[in-house]
């Protein structure tokens, strides 16, 4: 129970210091540049993803088309 509470002290002291950076330039740009980067990311792994859906949906095609043919 003691290692949880230190764990939610650090999460709350990290937003406190993710507000305090955040205000200032430097910190905008670094958190808008993080959060681009996490975006860019999530983009790549959604295509990523969708891509390889494609790709077995193909093959499942092709599979019962090969399975009908020998029925």
């Amino acid at each position: 129970m003691k290692s949880f509470l230190w764990f939610l002290v650090g999460i709350a002291a990290g937003f406190a210091i993710a507000h305090q950076v955040n205000k200032t330039d430097q910190g905008k740009q670094f958190f808008e540049e993080l959060d681009r980067k996490a975006h860019d990311f999530g983009a790549a792994v959604s295509d990523g993803y969708r891509k390889r859906e494609a790709e077995l949906r193909t093959a499942i095609d092709q599979a019962e088309d090969v399975i009908s043919d020998l029925s």
